[in-house]
């Protein structure tokens, strides 16, 4: 029974993998045999307790599929405390009571992945550095330092975390903040170094008053406006398991994405130019197909805006291709209904324009700090 049922999901997802390629096709983006169908935004390696995959196990698992992919763990790890869970072991954030703890070693550690493959495999990824404390006013001296000990390899900063539902209440230390001057720092180093920025803010917090305004909104727009020069990616477009966009409506019967109404109003506003937006995780995909009339309205939105946009997995060292995909897969609904150009840059062209950009400034500030320490 269980090779039976086994198969039975091997077809399944085999169907899974063929609608979504239609989907894709159906835009008119055709490159050719072998061409990818998107390049990842968001991939964590590694997962809350630094385990993961090995580098060449997840190009194996990108195959032709995938052109590119960021590459980063977690900059936390949650701690096995005896007193809290026993013999119990969590792998989780979510598994224990016990704190997270900032995990600076993670950087090495994607870094001596990244050196292990060859060339050709090392193009296809974008290391990214997320083993600082964006409430610490050091973190700039730690990324710095990670540049000048590993040159060649690393291209931004992130995904990492300053208001997160259930993880920044669990953090030991200082809880980090949009105000605090600390990130204005990081921020201003990545703008002057290039580094690109996947950054991770609710909008919200957990089981916020549906009617009210998203409490962190006001300070991410500020925040965002005070580092123009920065290449920022806002993580989840600010969602997260119970931070969801649909809030209820004068009427109390209805609910309205004004979730969307909230993007808008941030894509028409010239002061935020630099910020893209990842759409990235099964969260969020779930709540864009959630119903034909979302499915619309998120695919008006990327038509209209469709250089503002990267796709991403936000898998955490998936097993095989059939949980890496799966992301991906969710979103065949809203890709069917893109025009060809629209679906070529939010699953292609963006990611390249602004990491291959990245990539040419930090090895430009790495180039320079090496002739300065002379």
């Amino acid at each position: 029974m269980r090779i039976v049922a086994g198969l039975a999901a091997l077809f399944a997802a085999g169907l899974t993998t063929i609608a979504v390629a239609h989907a894709v096709r159906a835009t008119g983006d055709e490159q050719g045999a072998g061409a990818p169908q998107f390049h990842d935004s968001h991939f964590h390696l590694t997962n809350y307790i630094q385990e993961g995959i090995e580098g060449r196990r997840f190009l194996e698992i990108m195959g032709t599929r995938v052109g590119r992919s960021t590459l980063f763990g977690i900059p936390v790890q949650q701690q096995w405390s005896h007193a809290n869970s026993a013999d119990y072991a969590p792998t989780y954030y979510l598994h224990s009571d016990a704190p997270l703890y900032y995990y600076s070693f993670t950087d090495a550690y994607i870094a001596s992945v990244y050196r292990g493959l060859p060339k050709e495999q090392q193009a296809r990824l974008d290391p990214m550095i997320t083993g600082f404390n964006p409430a610490d006013m050091y973190a700039v001296d730690h990324i710095k330092r990670v540049l000048r000990t590993f040159p060649g390899v690393f291209s931004g900063i992130g995904e990492f975390s300053i208001h997160k539902e259930f993880v920044s209440s669990k953090i030991a230390g200082e809880t980090a903040s949009l105000i605090n001057p600390a990130l204005d720092r990081v921020l201003s180093f990545a703008g002057e170094s290039g580094l690109a920025v996947i950054l991770h803010n609710d909008i919200d917090m957990p089981f916020a008053k549906a009617d009210a305004e998203p409490v962190y909104l006001a300070q991410t727009k500020a925040l965002f406006k005070r580092h123009p020069k920065t290449a920022i990616i806002w993580a989840h477009t600010g969602l997260g398991r119970v931070v969801h966009p649909a809030e209820v409506t004068a009427n109390a019967a209805e609910r309205s994405p004004r979730h969307l109404e909230s993007l808008e109003t941030m894509l028409a506003d010239p002061a935020l130019g630099h910020v893209h937006f990842d759409i990235s995780w099964d969260e969020v995909a779930k709540y864009a197909v959630s119903s034909p009339e979302t499915v619309s309205r998120v695919a008006a939105m990327l038509n209209k805006h469709p250089n503002r946009f990267l796709f991403g997995t936000d898998t955490v060292a998936p097993s095989g291709p059939v949980p890496y995909f799966a992301v991906f897969e969710m979103w065949a609904p809203v890709f069917k209904q893109l025009t060809p150009e629209a679906s070529r840059q939010v699953r292609l062209s963006n990611y390249e324009r602004v990491f291959d950009e990245a990539r040419r400034r930090v090895r430009a500030w790495e180039a320079a700090s090496a002739k300065g320490d002379r």
